[in-house]
């Protein structure tokens, strides 16, 4: 499958920089591993690699830091302005325009996130390009692969937009070494301008000993064949034993056994630890979308038939309440 995207008069105008910035998610304290993986796929472009910290310096200055020793970067970036501590789309559409517009950046590119997904097609819409998005292999600083159709197809994207915005699957690259580096540091005045178009207002996050589902090298999920929220203990044990964590299908979410957060899809979080335990989970292809790059898969299901099997490595038929038990008990 190939696509084209062809660039407006003023894309074709504006002016090329050999240089890649690259927007940094964190939580305050560390960037996140998809943020390593994505200087990853901006290295592979050729170019030099700028990355973007932005938010209040009380937050972000050891980020900063930290940042500049990663291997690759020419130039770190911080914005020091709480106005960009949460992300807000209208206020990062601001900053992100104006660096464009001082620096003009070959390509920006962010790691798919819920942010990302918000802000990045509206700066599209400001530049006049396409994003590319959820990209899962670099061939040339124009052309990308992504997959498609839940993952059921893989299609080839040629950009001629003089400035490509892209958001990067973090499964989809090995994430860059976090020493090893020496990259200068730079501060980027603030801007002025109305950022009372969206409020952030609160968030809740769960607190929870085990590691987070995206960065975990196990993860175990269930599904509707769990046939209720009581029953995923079972998985938190096997989880403990394993210094995993726990996942869940769509099914299971809309259920209501566990938390929107614990979904694992193309609705969901993408996933590819070094094991995924698939228990109770049919297999529908949204599921497979989030989870077929694991390294090994492990299905446990009574339904031989069950899609599931289809991507397993191993596969267990038979009664996960019987066998999820005898299995962490062995362990």
């Amino acid at each position: 499958m190939w696509h084209q995207f062809r660039p407006s008069f003023r894309t074709i105008a504006s002016s090329r920089c050999f240089s890649s910035l690259v927007l940094a998610e964190h939580n305050g304290k560390a960037l996140s591993g998809a943020t390593l993986s994505t200087i990853t796929a901006a290295h592979q472009l050729g170019k030099d690699v700028t990355l973007l910290v932005s938010g209040a310096k009380s937050n972000t200055q050891s980020i900063v830091q930290s940042a500049c020793q990663i291997p690759n970067l020419t130039k770190v970036l911080h914005v020091d302005d709480p106005k960009y501590d949460h992300a807000l789309a209208e206020n990062m559409v601001e900053l992100l325009y104006s660096l464009q517009q001082s620096h003009s950046f070959s390509h920006i590119l962010a790691p798919t996130s819920n942010s990302s997904k918000n802000y990045l097609p509206r700066l599209g819409a400001k530049l006049d390009v396409a994003p590319i998005s959820d990209i899962i292999q670099v061939i040339d600083e124009s052309t990308f692969v992504r997959p498609t159709y839940a993952g059921n197809a893989i299609s080839k994207v040629h950009s001629v937009d003089t400035v490509k915005l892209i958001t990067v699957r973090p499964t989809g690259f090995e994430k860059m070494a976090a020493e090893g580096g020496n990259a200068l540091a730079e501060q980027v005045t603030t801007l002025e301008f109305d950022s009372s178009k969206s409020e952030f207002v609160s968030e809740q996050i769960s607190q929870s000993e085990r590691p987070d589902l995206t960065a975990a090298r196990v993860v175990i999920s269930g599904g509707r064949g769990l046939k209720s929220g009581e029953n995923f203990e079972l998985l938190y044990e096997l989880a403990d034993k394993l210094g995993g964590a726990v996942g869940a299908s769509r099914a299971a979410v809309d259920a209501g056994f566990v938390p929107n957060e614990l979904q694992v899809g193309q609705t969901g979080k993408v996933v590819a630890p070094e094991l995924y335990i698939a228990v109770g989970i049919s297999g529908a292809i949204q599921h497979l979308a989030g989870m077929k790059d694991s390294k090994t898969i492990v299905a446990i299901n009574k339904d031989e038939e069950a899609p599931i099997f289809q991507v397993a490595d191993f596969g267990l038929v038979g009664d996960l309440f019987q066998l999820l038990p005898e299995l962490t008990e062995k362990i």
